[in-house]
Formats: C-alpha cells, structure tokens, sequence
C-alpha cells in the first residue's frame, strides 16, 4: 500500500516483498470464537477470470472456501440490459446456507449495481438500496441484519467509482447514511477502488467515522496483489480482527480480485 513520501514503485516491490509474510501470519481458517462472525468482500468481477474464462460455478467454489457468515459481493450481475444475475444463488444456499438479502428490483438481478449481500442463520431487519453519485452508475445496499445469538448488524455493502472525485463524493453519502443518532455497530464492505492516502483520499473522507482503519491487504490484481482496493471496516474499534486476503489457487484465477475476509466480534 501507498504511503506518503513512497513512490508506488516501491509500494509495489514492499507488497511482492511482504507477500510471504502476510500468509504466514493469516489466521487459520475456522472461526476464532464462538462469538465472532466471518465476513467477507468480493469483487467477483462478473464471473470472468483472469484466464478470460467465464465461470460461475468457479466463483461458488470461491464463497464455498471462504465459508462466510456474511458476504458482499461485487459485480455480480451483468452491467447492462436487463443486469441479469450471474450466480446460482439457489444452490449456493443448499451448499453453503447463504441466502441473498432482497435487494433487486426487476426479478433479473442479483442485487443493487451489482451489489450483493448473501448471510446464513439470521432475519433481514430492513434494506435500502443507495444511488451513488458520480459518471458511472454506482450503489451500494444497505441492511440491519438479526443474526443468530440476538446479534444486530448493520452492513453498508459498496462498489465505489474510478474516477478520484465520484469516490470522494460517495464516499460523503456513506457518512450521511452514518449520520444519525443511531449507534450499531456497523460495517463497509466492499470494492472501493482507492489505494491512495492523505487528504485527496476517499479513504481520509471515511477516516471520521470508520477510523483508525484496519491494516491495508493488497487484493489486486489476484494472480499479483499489490493494490488494497478491497476493504472491510467497522464503526467501533476493536470490532473487526484478523483481516486477510483469502489467497489460494482457486480465488487467484477466478476474479482479478482476491476475496477479504475479517473476523467480527459483536
């Protein structure tokens, strides 16, 4: 990841550098607690990998590994005509209990511009899609969810612009939904697409509600991470723990993402 005074070069060779280091020191897969919730953000690139193929069942395969408890993913659905879905969410629930959070409004598609939020063992509390400002059509889907054990989540699931003013100005309506005297613990999830830090960063704008961030896990490109364009983050300190890049040779190829992943505690 970039830091101030580096130039990205250098980022880049620190990230192949580390690389080693961060997998050794991912957590090893299960869950850490009996009272703590995997979550996950995907960009699943409309199920095409970086050999070109289009696969949905590869990218199952993928959300089977990671075995989440709640997961966003992005670019789920076809992005233009009728925006169909791409996954086989039906038999992604028989295999892995993921159910998607209503969301789309034509019956085609999975989601919300491409956004999806699939949980297992809980009861939608309530859903609002949010149009996201900016050149390209943009959104993002936000939902309190009732999980097992009486546990209230909110999730604010996102796929943020190219463009460095479009992210700056979603960036601003994610803090609105956060502006009211409501205080659940909540978590953004999601392709934010922005490696860059300081001031002209989307992730600067965020910084008043969602820091101090967590550590930043290159995610792009898959097959060579060296870009944190994926993130997972929570509105109280401590919340999230263990946040990882689920780096095996399945997800390397099936999106020119890795999966994040994040153990939270409620």
């Amino acid at each position: 990841m970039h830091r101030p005074g580096r130039s990205l070069p250098a980022s880049m060779l620190l990230s192949i550098r580390d690389r080693r280091m961060r997998k050794a020191n991912a957590a090893a897969p299960g869950k850490i607690g009996a009272a703590t919730t995997l979550v996950a953000s995907y960009n699943v690139h409309k199920c095409i990998g970086i050999d070109r193929k289009f696969d949905p069942e590869r990218t199952s395969r993928v959300i089977r590994e990671i075995d989440p408890d709640v997961i966003a993913l992005q670019e789920a659905d076809n992005r233009f005509g009728d925006r169909d879905g791409l996954l086989d969410l039906s038999r992604l629930e028989l295999e892995t209990g993921l159910v998607p959070v209503p969301i789309s409004a034509n019956g085609k598609s999975h989601g919300w511009h491409g956004n999806v939020l699939l949980f297992k063992k809980g009861v939608v509390r309530d859903v609002h899609r949010i149009a996201l400002p900016g050149l390209e059509p943009r959104g993002a889907v936000v939902a309190e969810i009732d999980l097992e054990g009486n546990r209230t989540l909110r999730v604010i699931a996102a796929h943020l612009g190219l463009l460095r003013r479009s992210r700056s100005q979603q960036a601003r309506v994610v803090l609105d939904i956060m502006n009211s005297p409501d205080l659940k613990p909540t978590l953004l999830l999601g392709d934010l697409n922005e490696w860059r830090l300081g001031n002209r960063s989307a992730l600067n704008t965020l910084h008043v509600t969602f820091g101090p961030l967590p550590p930043a896990v290159p995610t792009f490109p898959s097959n060579l991470p060296l870009l944190a364009l994926d993130r997972i983050m929570a509105n109280r300190q401590g919340m999230i723990s263990a946040v990882a890049a689920h780096d095996t040779p399945l997800s390397r190829v099936a999106s020119d993402h890795l999966p994040l992943t994040a153990f939270v505690r409620l």
